[in-house]
C-alpha cells in the first residue's frame, strides 16, 4: 500500500508577494469573518468529515504531514498544535510520523518553535529565497536578510533536527555573487535539508506587470542553467545531494511528505484551495476562504472538482514526477515507443541506466522536463 499523507492548507499571508500566484490572503482582502479563528475551526470539521467519507480500507493514520501556505506561522504554535491536533484526533498520526510547517522566518522566535516541538513538529521548512536586501526587495519579501538564518539556528536549538530552507534563484538584478552569499549563509546555517526553485514570472502576479511594462528585464534560461550548476556545486562540496531535482539533503534529511506525492502516494488535502489524491481519485476543495467555511458549516465537504484517474493518468504522472527524482523509475513500465526514447536519451548522456532502472543524470536534470515530454509523448503514439 502506498505511503499516506496529509497536507493542509493554511491561506493567510501578512503581505503579498510580487511573484506569488499562491492561494493567500492578507487581513485586508478577507476581512473578519474568514479569519484564522474561523478556519480553524472549518478544518476541524473538515477532516472529521473527510474520515468519515473513505472507505475503511482508505482510512490510514498519516504517516506525514505538511501545514503549508501562505504562512502557517501566523497562526502562531497554539494555532498550529491545534492543527496537528485535529490531524491527530481525525486520521491519527502513525508511529514516526514525520510532521512539517512551513513558517516565515519573521512569524518565528525560541518560543514558538519549542512549542512546536513540545506539539509534535518534526520538521521546519523556512522562506529564505536570497540573503540579498536588493534581491528581497524585488521579490516583495517581508523578511530581513539575516533572519531566516537566525530562524533556523532556533529551530535547531528547539530540537528540530530536519530544517529545510527556500532558496528562489534567478531574480531579475540577482547577481553570481548574490547566490553564492545566499548558498554560504545557508551553510552557515547547519540546515540538512535546501529546496532551490528557479523564478517563475506568472501571469496576473505584480512582478509579471512589472516585466511586461520594462520595469524589470524578462527571465534568461541561460542564467537560470548556470545559477543551477553553481547552486549545485556549492551545495554537494558541503555534504548535501540531490535527490530531486530542485532539492538537496544532507544523509537523512530528505522530505518524505513530498516524496509521497513523487512517488504516486496518496494523501488528503485539507483548507482552502488544497488537493488530494486517493486511489484512482484527485480532487480539489474550493478556494476562497469564506467559502470553504460556508460549505462546511451547511455540512458539505468543501470540494469544487474531482477527477477519477485512468491507469494511463497514474502512468503519466508516476513518469513527470519519477524521473525527475535521483533513484528514477523501473524500466519496466515503459511501452516500446519510449524505451526507443530513452535508449537515445542514454546515448546522448541525459539519461542513465542501471539495475534495471532510468534516470536522469547530472547533465540531464537542467532538461528533466523536456526530456519527460518527449518519453510521454512516444508512449502516446
Amino acid at each position: 500500500m502506498s505511503v499516506f499523507g496529509v497536507y493542509v492548507h493554511v491561506p493567510f499571508c501578512s503581505t503579498r508577494c510580487g511573484y506569488c500566484d499562491f492561494n493567500t490572503y492578507t487581513a485586508g482582502e478577507l476581512g473578519s469573518s474568514a479569519g484564522p479563528d474561523t478556519y480553524l475551526d472549518s478544518l476541524e470539521m473538515e477532516l472529521e468529515m473527510a474520515v468519515a467519507s473513505l472507505d475503511p480500507g482508505d482510512r490510514r493514520a498519516a504517516e506525514t504531514v505538511f501545514i503549508g501556505g501562505g504562512t502557517p506561522s501566523l497562526l502562531g504554535a497554539d494555532g498550529l498544535g491545534r492543527v496537528l491536533g485535529a490531524v491527530r484526533n481525525t486520521f491519527g498520526l502513525a508511529p514516526g510520523a514525520e510532521v512539517t510547517t512551513e513558517s516565515n522566518p519573521e512569524s518565528t522566535s525560541p518560543e514558538f518553535f519549542a512549542d512546536l516541538r513540545e506539539a509534535g513538529y518534526t520538521r521546519v521548512s523556512l522562506g529564505m529565497q536570497s540573503a540579498s536586501s536588493r534581491v528581497l526587495r524585488v521579490l516583495n519579501r517581508a523578511h530581513t536578510p539575516g533572519r531566516p538564518i537566525a530562524a533556523a539556528r532556533e529551530a535547531r536549538a528547539a530540537g528540530f533536527e530536519h530544517v529545510n530552507l527556500d532558496m528562489i534563484y534567478g531574480t531579475p538584478t540577482e547577481t553570481d555573487d548574490d547566490v553564492r552569499a545566499t548558498l554560504d549563509a545557508v551553510i552557515e546555517a547547519d540546515v540538512d535539508h535546501v529546496s532551490a526553485y528557479s523564478l517563475i514570472v506568472e501571469d496576473g502576479t505584480a512582478m509579471a506587470r512589472k516585466v511586461r511594462r520594462g520595469e524589470l528585464p524578462e527571465p534568461d534560461e541561460d542564467v537560470y542553467a548556470d545559477r543551477y550548476g553553481l547552486i549545485d556545486d556549492h551545495l554537494r562540496a558541503h555534504g548535501f545531494d540531490w535527490y530531486e531535482v530542485s532539492n538537496w539533503a544532507r544523509p537523512g534529511g530528505a522530505c518524505r511528505h513530498n516524496m509521497g506525492y513523487w512517488v504516486d502516494g496518496d494523501w488528503w488535502g485539507a483548507g482552502p484551495g488544497a488537493h488530494s489524491h486517493i486511489g484512482d481519485r484527485r480532487f480539489h476543495n474550493v478556494k476562497h476562504p469564506a467559502r470553504y467555511s460556508s460549505m462546511i458549516s451547511a455540512g458539505e465537504l468543501p470540494i469544487a472538482e474531482v477527477e477519477d484517474l485512468s491507469a494511463l493518468d497514474h502512468h503519466t504522472e508516476r513518469v513527470m514526477l519519477g524521473l525527475r527524482l535521483r533513484q528514477g523509475l523501473p524500466l519496466e513500465i515503459f511501452p516500446p515507443a519510449s524505451l526507443e526514447v530513452i535508449a537515445g536519451y542514454t546515448g546522448t548522456g541525459l539519461l542513465h541506466r542501471t539495475a534495471g532502472r532510468v534516470a536522469v543524470t547530472d547533465a540531464g536534470r537542467l532538461l528533466a522536463d523536456g526530456i519527460i515530454a518527449d518519453i510521454l509523448l512516444a508512449g502516446e503514439r
